[in-house]
């Protein structure tokens, strides 16, 4: 049986779809994560999206990494299901859940701006010695885990490794640290060059790689920046694919509420998935 598919790109990340609401298709979707979504022998993307039906919502979200595990929530990603189902219903708001919780998106000209999770979690100033160096990370659970690391405040060792091997080693040994286990936790490197943009590269979790965007990481590094750095509602965030997503809240002091992402989508393109086929072409 062959499924089709649609490829989305959001702010960089990218995705497939498959639509199951009508739950044609029962596969391992981890297995087909793995398959597929390899670059150079798949069609290559951040994650799978699987579409369900749901009786409280326009449909239910399962997000699974490029590497098959589970990802729990993805802003991105939910940006992409919420923009298809839109698209295809002829509606501007649709509502869904993924780990059971309730998100509503809304379309706004040519973005997509989606409610987000209540941040929880946060802790600040945490020691972390990586690969020889002394950092300061910020964590928060935007829906997914994220600890930020700001470069104002990293060694001149450090800017010199990054400079040179980019954040691939960095961003794996903070994931793995014993600090943030035993999940594991998405990595973001953030410069706040104080012209109301601030600037992030991100590592991310079930990826196992340095992402162009990433939403949740993009909440995260907003509202810790938000209490560190004292920024204002809306915060612009300027992604490594060079597109802006806007993060927009709440606050009473380290509480928050309202809190929505919004950027971009792009259908890139669509076709059929043959699970039978060897590899993932």
């Amino acid at each position: 049986m062959k499924i089709p598919f649609i490829k989305f790109s959001a702010a960089g990340n990218d995705f497939i779809l498959i639509d199951n609401r009508m739950r044609r298709y029962d596969f391992a979707w981890p297995a087909l994560a793995q398959k597929y979504c390899l670059r150079r022998l798949g069609i290559g993307a951040d994650g799978l999206i699987i579409l369900e039906q749901s009786d409280r919502a326009d449909f239910s979200m399962l997000y699974f990494n490029a590497d098959g595990s589970f990802g729990g929530m993805c802003g991105n990603g939910g940006r992409c299901a919420a923009d298809y189902v839109m698209n295809e219903s002829g509606k501007n708001t649709v509502s869904f859940y993924a780990l059971d919780h309730l998100y509503r998106a809304e379309r706004e000209t040519d973005r997509v701006r989606l409610t987000m999770k209540v941040p929880s979690s946060l802790r600040l100033d945490i020691p972390l010695h990586v690969l020889g160096y002394n950092l300061v990370g910020y964590y928060v659970n935007t829906g997914s885990p994220h600890v930020v690391i700001y470069t104002d405040s990293i060694p001149e060792a450090v800017h010199h490794h990054i400079a040179s091997e980019g954040i691939l080693k960095l961003g794996r040994a903070i994931r793995h640290d014993p600090a943030f286990q035993p999940e594991g936790t998405n990595v973001n490197f953030l410069t706040v060059p104080g012209d109301g943009t601030i600037v992030m590269r991100t590592y991310e979790r079930g990826v196992e790689d340095e992402t162009m965007a990433c939403g949740t990481g993009a909440v995260a590094c907003s509202v810790i920046s938000a209490v560190v750095k004292m920024l204002p509602s809306p915060i612009r965030v300027k992604t490594s694919s060079g597109e802006i997503l806007t993060v927009s809240f709440s606050r009473d002091r380290d509480n928050f509420t309202d809190v929505s992402l919004e950027g971009s989508v792009t259908e890139v393109f669509s076709g059929e998935l043959d699970p039978d086929q060897k590899g993932g072409g």
